[in-house]
């Protein structure tokens, strides 16, 4: 199933624009939540194809919130990928073995954003 509505999670509304207008440019649908309170709330009003996912922020972060969705039989296939400014490679492990499918350092660079996307999708 092609990959349409993606919920990015992030702190940042500089990052949440960026990212938003990268995606909705190629036609996708974005839910955007600002910590995983709101990112809870938005799977579950509407389960999306994707989760992209920051790392650092208030509250539950990144890293907590990916294992507790990767883990709900409810959310378990929806694929979770990393995108945070956390470039080392015990961070890319960690975000990894939390249920992320892949990992993005940012700045995010448009090209592998999607590229990692079609190769989910």
């Amino acid at each position: 199933m092609p990959i349409q509505k993606i919920l990015l999670v992030d702190d940042s509304k500089t990052e949440l624009h960026h990212l938003s207008d990268i995606l909705t440019k190629r036609g996708y649908q974005v839910r955007t939540a600002e910590n995983g309170e709101e990112a809870l709330k938005a799977l579950e009003q509407e389960k999306p194809d994707l989760i992209l996912m920051d790392v650092v922020m208030p509250g539950q972060n990144g890293f907590q919130l990916t294992r507790s969705i990767t883990r709900d039989l409810r959310y378990a296939d929806v694929p979770v990928i990393m995108c945070t400014s956390k470039g080392q490679e015990t961070d890319k492990v960690w975000g990894i073995r939390q249920g992320a499918r892949d990992y993005v350092v940012k700045p995010v660079k448009a090209d592998e954003l999607l590229a990692k996307i079609k190769a989910l999708g």
